[in-house]
């Protein structure tokens, strides 16, 4: 491990890379993406085919309450362990990777592959480290992530840290000419085109230099906070999760030596073009429509029909039937934090009912309009211009609050790098 990154939380990675394969159909989006939209995961079996693919890598969230859940994690593991056997990987050691992204849209979003330090992250509210979790997350989904990770041999990452200082990556844009390119190609389903380069030794050196310059600034002036997590709060939660178990196994002098201290995550520009917060949309199924909508009128006594001032939640029933709740005196900041806390006090006691979390509108429209027993709750664009500061002097945001970027934006699994020796 490169000793330019010493006591830094972001540092290079021995990175696999797949090789003599078809990338396009190696690639595939993030596990908790299309989590109700099962025919999304069904077109992509089909167009993987036998083919090599990081499919067979991964379990998608919509299979982790599934009758045979711990059937296809093992064969998950099997399939990672195949593929290693198979020489199916090239290692890149002690590697960080350049990434440009151009989204389908035709936004462009530039990071950096390398790997989070376990140690200096914390997703629990309060903690003073160099990397935080932006929302709450929900303890029972890192149990069956734990589950997944705990006995693989390799990770594949779509976590995205977020930075606030162009100083990381500005620099490397004009940097490509001096760099190995490594991979260029479409990505599926709408997920755009994707380019990556391997940086030097003098460019790690730059990188390293700007993120202590950065560090320090954070320590004096920002109660140490260096970077957020932007997407795959529950992946990283759970990758902590498993260290800290590890840990209670190990002589403390190993720890360092751990694979498991570490995960592989992109790094991320948050002032990129292609950073955009998304609203995550509710879709609240098992329920007779009405009377849900008269629970939460009742939750809330200042809520009224319309639109009015303070927290507006409008909401589809059916492909005929749309609406919006206002709760005039909302006990939160957000509109989000005001819908979740009446939904989670709802569903505590309706053990049939299920809430799923919907990455566009229209999608989250449609499951509504195609169910009877169903109502999407459509929330309005986030607005953070100071997300930083708002993480530092308010906390964890209400989890699920935002998405950056829509579900074909998120992170494709490329890259892997082994976790246990």
């Amino acid at each position: 491990m490169s000793n330019l990154f010493e006591n830094l939380p972001f540092k290079p990675a021995d990175i696999l890379l797949p090789r003599d394969c078809d990338l396009s159909l190696w690639s595939v989006v993030a596990c908790d993406q299309y989590t109700s939209q099962p025919e999304y995961w069904q077109r992509v079996d089909e167009r993987v085919g036998r083919s090599p693919s990081t499919f067979r890598l991964i379990l998608p969230e919509s299979c982790l309450e599934g009758p045979s859940v711990e059937t296809d994690i093992m064969e998950v593991n099997n399939t990672m362990s195949r593929y290693l056997r198979e020489g199916r990987f090239q290692e890149y050691p002690d590697a960080l990777i350049y990434v440009e992204r151009t989204l389908d849209n035709g936004k462009g979003r530039r990071g950096l592959v390398g790997m989070v330090d376990l140690e200096q992250y914390d997703y629990e509210p309060g903690m003073d480290c160099a990397v935080r979790a932006t929302e709450g997350v929900v303890l029972s989904r890192i149990p069956p992530r734990v589950a997944v990770r705990k006995n693989a041999p390799i990770e594949l990452p779509h976590a995205m840290l977020l930075s606030d200082c162009g100083d990381i990556m500005e620099p490397l844009t004009g940097q490509t000419g001096e760099m190995e390119l490594l991979y260029d190609f479409e990505l599926m389903e709408g997920g755009g085109h994707v380019k990556g380069w391997l940086l030097t030794r003098a460019q790690q050196e730059q990188i390293a230099q700007a993120i202590r310059r950065r560090k320090e600034w954070a320590d004096r002036e920002r109660d140490g906070l260096l970077f957020v997590v932007g997407d795959g709060n529950h992946s990283l939660a759970a990758a902590k999760e498993c260290y800290e178990r590890r840990k209670g196994l190990t002589d403390p002098e190993q720890w360092p030596e751990l694979p498991s201290r570490y995960a592989l995550c992109e790094l991320v520009d948050l002032h990129d073009e292609g950073v955009a917060f998304e609203p995550i949309h509710r879709v609240v199924f098992g329920v007779k429509p009405e009377e849900l909508l008269d629970a939460l009128m009742s939750y809330y006594p200042s809520a009224v029909q319309g639109r009015g001032e303070g927290h507006i939640l409008p909401f589809v029933v059916s492909r005929w039937s749309q609406g919006e709740i206002t709760v005039t005196k909302p006990p939160a900041r957000l509109p989000v934090d005001t819908l979740q806390r009446f939904l989670d006090d709802y569903t505590a006691a309706r053990s049939r009912v299920r809430i799923d979390y919907i990455h566009g509108e229209a999608e989250a429209r449609a499951l509504a309009e195609e169910r009877e027993d169903a109502v999407a709750f459509l929330l309005p664009p986030p607005h953070w211009p100071e997300l930083f500061d708002a993480i530092v002097r308010d906390g964890l945001l209400p989890r699920k609050a935002f998405s950056v970027g829509r579900a074909q934006d998120k992170r494709f699994y490329l890259e892997a790098r082994k976790i246990r020796k």
